[in-house]
């Protein structure tokens, strides 16, 4: 009896010691990796930074009907249920998706938006070298130029930000010296046409801006110089308006007075068709003066005071033709009339 009630003693014993050592080792754990709430918070925040940065880029302009679909994609990413681990984790694996691709669109349209910059500061770089800018002010020029450069480097080293905001400033720069060039075209173009003596007080009180304008700019004051150039080159524009306009008034009355010439002259009537092409560009002129297209009225009435000039050689040049052959036929008409009384002479003789 001893012997059954130790044995059982035993076996309890045995069994208790065998639940403690299971107790104590855990299960092995289950390596796949999983994803919480708290990641798919990080992931999408991660997501609208890249996409913040593409739309920053442009991406959207260069690739639109890839956005379009990325686009698409991440608003389906969102959506996804996330009630269990298997949905969390494939939210989580939607949304890097989407990251990746917002990425890829950034990368692609990197080079093209860089390009893109750099041509419009090589187009008004180009321009302020038309105008001769460059030459007289290199040394406004090179500081522009310089600041174009450290764009490119920062592009080159990928800080796409720091050389998003320098190339801005690079183009605001060639802008503001734009003006100056456009202030040194309208001041040429007055003195090359001889409109100086049209309009004198504004042209003398644009020269005094734009010399304001130069100053403010070499003090670093740049909003005044911006402003007086505006307002210099405001003032330029006035007297080469006001000088087109006196100065069509004036290639206008020529016109009229060689088109009237011409008439008196029968110009219309010895060559009809050189008068019409004449007169055709003559009321090309009249139409874009009553529109007050002032200088595209001047050049044509320059073109129909030569036209009608030229109908009006033709004509004299037919009359001095004309007459030639009425004298070389009384020419004629007198040799045939005194061979005539000639023949007669003979004819009478010959009877006697």
């Amino acid at each position: 009896m001893k012997k059954k009630i130790y044995m059982a003693f035993l076996a309890l014993t045995i069994l208790s010691l065998t639940g403690i050592s299971c107790a104590s080792n855990p299960k092995p754990e289950d390596k796949t990796q999983k994803s919480t709430p708290a990641e798919i918070a990080s992931v999408t925040s991660n997501v609208e930074k890249i996409r913040k940065s593409a739309i920053d880029f442009e991406v959207p302009s260069y690739f639109p009907s890839e956005w379009e679909n990325v686009e698409t994609q991440y608003a389906t990413a969102k959506k996804m249920p996330t009630s269990n681990q298997g949905e969390i984790n494939t939210a989580v694996a939607a949304l890097n998706k989407t990251a990746d691709r917002y990425g890829e669109l950034f990368d692609m349209t990197i080079p093209l938006y860089a390009q893109a910059r750099e041509d419009e500061i090589m187009a008004i770089r180009e321009e302020l070298d038309r105008s001769k800018f460059s030459v007289f002010f290199p040394q406004y020029v090179e500081k522009a130029d310089k600041i174009a450069l450290t764009a490119k480097d920062q592009y080159d080293a990928k800080d796409y930000y720091t050389a998003k905001e320098t190339a801005a400033k690079a183009l605001d720069e060639y802008e503001t010296l734009l003006l100056g060039a456009k202030i040194l075209l309208a001041r040429q173009e007055i003195n090359d046409r001889g409109f100086s003596g049209y309009d004198p007080e504004n042209l003398e009180k644009a020269d005094e801006i734009s010399q304001t304008a130069l100053e403010a700019y070499d003090a670093g004051n740049k909003k005044t110089a911006v402003e007086s150039a505006e307002e210099a080159l405001l003032r330029y524009n006035i007297v080469l308006t006001n000088g087109w306009i006196a100065y069509s008034a004036e290639r206008r009355a020529s016109a009229i007075a060689e088109r009237e010439k011409a008439i008196r002259n029968k110009v219309n009537i010895a060559v009809r068709d050189s008068f019409r092409d004449a007169d055709a560009v003559f009321n090309s002129a009249e139409g874009n003066y009553k529109d007050e297209m002032y200088s595209v009225a001047a050049k044509q009435y320059i073109e129909a005071e030569a036209l009608f000039v030229i109908a009006g050689q033709q004509t004299e040049e037919k009359r001095v033709l004309a007459q030639e052959a009425i004298r070389q036929a009384e020419e004629k008409i007198e040799e045939s009339s005194g061979t005539a009384v000639e023949a007669d002479r003979i004819i009478e003789g010959g009877s006697k």
